[in-house]
């Protein structure tokens, strides 16, 4: 074949579609071969980002005795805040959430969920399984239920794993300073009164102190229970930095059923 004829044939070839996939071929083999198109591995992998939560928390008091809550929570004067009262009239919710709130705002790094590991009346939880926190997690349950209100698993998760939250065990709380931490102390009437003083030194510096507690609720006899203790305590007068607060039934904000259940019950 002539040299003339050769060129025709190429560019018959070129321009003909059937033989189209000769020169992506070669297009394919030059991309991975050239040294700009190969993967570098050694580059780390940017992670993803992840979502973060924005859900504002509102401390809305629904009642005077609430409003006097909210305030001996947010006021930074006050290091200790004690509030007795029935089920449903957000002791624990509104701890939870100036809790949060706080965390958010920088005043404090991390939050410590305490609470006595009493059963209820004779109920037996025998030892359960897991990690500590898993050991707790049916006793710091309202306390975690609060805080997916405004996170999501994951991010509990690596809050926990971080220990921005604590889940502590009243007991072993014994000998710590808590610095720069809000410690809310749920169902305190389950506390002996050595373990509620015990928690209230246990403060540091940048700290506060949450104790919520109804006596009606109590799973220890009354010689035994620290809240009980503690009120009939502070009735002999207030100490500075230590604000108390009590709630009645007109102050349940849950279900409106559950006044009259508790005067079936009283």
């Amino acid at each position: 074949m002539s040299r003339q004829k050769a060129s025709a044939s190429r560019n018959q070839e070129s321009r003909d579609p059937r033989f189209a996939h000769t020169k992506k071929n070669a297009d394919a083999k030059m991309f991975y071969i050239h040294e700009s198109k190969t993967i570098d591995f050694a580059q780390p992998i940017a992670p993803k980002p992840s979502k973060v939560s924005t859900k504002v928390v509102s401390l809305v008091p629904k009642s005077l005795n609430q409003e006097k809550y909210i305030l001996a929570l947010l006021n930074p004067e006050t290091d200790i805040v004690v509030i007795s009262g029935p089920a449903g009239t957000g002791k624990t919710y509104l701890a939870m959430q100036a809790a949060i709130k706080a965390l958010r705002s920088g005043e404090c790094d991390r939050i410590i969920l305490t609470r006595p590991a009493v059963g209820v009346d004779d109920e037996k939880h025998g030892f359960l399984p897991g990690t500590l926190n898993e050991k707790m997690e049916p006793w710091t349950r309202p306390l975690i239920d609060v805080l997916r209100e405004y996170y999501s698993t994951t991010e509990i998760a690596h809050m926990l794993e971080e220990q921005i939250v604590e889940i502590a065990p009243l007991a072993f709380c014994r000998g710590r300073n808590f610095k720069h931490s809000w410690i809310v102390l749920d169902e305190a009437q389950n506390a002996t009164p050595s373990q509620m003083k015990m928690i209230m030194t246990r403060i540091g510096v940048g700290s506060k102190i949450v104790v919520t507690g109804d006596v009606e609720q109590a799973d220890r006899r009354t010689a035994d229970n620290g809240l009980l203790d503690l009120l009939y305590r502070l009735e002999r007068g207030n100490i500075p930095g230590l604000t108390a607060c009590t709630f009645d039934l007109h102050d349940i904000q849950r279900h409106k059923i559950i006044e009259h259940v508790l005067r079936l019950y009283s």
